[in-house]
């Protein structure tokens, strides 16, 4: 038994020699060049149909992984509507009805806005670095980039929506270019491409999100920044409930 112990744990050390780090480090280079710091952007997502195509418009802000806040600015129809993350709290502001809504956990997998993607995408009530185990799987080549592939398997105890997720994160400059996610019957739900690399706020980031579902034909929902503020200046009163309402 001890052989075997020393032998695993021997070819675990080959991999995190080969690549010169871990999974779970390059995860974390990975969050932090597209997410580290308080954000301030404005970003456009188109929501693609077989029959039909929508565009809205929206802002949002963001104070590392605790505190964000999104806006709706266009179409008319939806401006106003406003979501809030606060620790473990998640709340939304409907303007129609002028009422906050504190959101349950079981909120997280539903549709955000009509899209593909979820609540649990845009408000990151998860922690792609915390909340999972790490393990590489090798490398390919997304788009002409060397990639690292990585498996991220849920903690038990994490928020998580997903049953697994596999990643590929640009070896050079640790771009997201392409994610997998798995429900917990290890069945694709969607994936989610990186695209339009190029510097934004003083970072080279892919600017544009394509999320396509496996299974619904025609449909993928496309989410483009518009500009992108990093180190922006507010503090932590600005993500509260009474915000939501005033927020422009």
């Amino acid at each position: 038994m001890k052989n075997i112990l020393s032998v695993g744990f021997f070819l675990l050390g080959m991999v995190v020699f080969s690549y010169g780090q871990s999974a779970k480090e390059i995860v974390q280079k990975m969050d932090d060049n597209a997410f580290g710091g308080r954000l301030k952007s404005n970003m456009k997502m188109t929501i693609v149909r077989p029959k039909w195509s929508r565009t809205m418009e929206l802002k949002s802000w963001a104070d590392g992984s605790d505190y964000s806040l999104i806006l709706i600015t266009a179409p008319a129809r939806e401006k106003g509507i406003t979501y809030l993350k606060r620790e473990k709290e998640m709340w939304n502001f409907q303007p129609s009805i002028d009422r906050t809504i504190k959101m349950p956990p079981s909120m997280m997998m539903q549709s955000w806005m009509g899209s593909d993607f979820k609540n649990d995408d845009l408000v990151r009530q998860s922690s792609v670095v915390k909340d999972y185990k790490h393990k590489l799987l090798g490398k390919e080549t997304i788009e002409g980039r060397e990639c690292y592939k990585i498996e991220m398997i849920p903690n038990e105890d994490a928020p998580v929506v997903w049953g697994k997720v596999i990643t590929w994160i640009d070896t050079k400059d640790y771009l997201n270019l392409k994610t997998e996610h798995y429900d917990e019957d290890n069945e694709l739900v969607d994936t989610n491409y990186g695209q339009k690399i190029q510097e934004m706020g003083g970072r080279l980031l892919p600017t544009k999100m394509v999320l396509i579902p496996a299974d619904e034909e025609g449909h993928k929902t496309i989410m483009e920044y518009i500009s992108l503020e990093f180190d922006a200046t507010f503090d932590t009163r600005f993500f509260s409930t009474q915000n939501m309402k005033r927020v422009r």
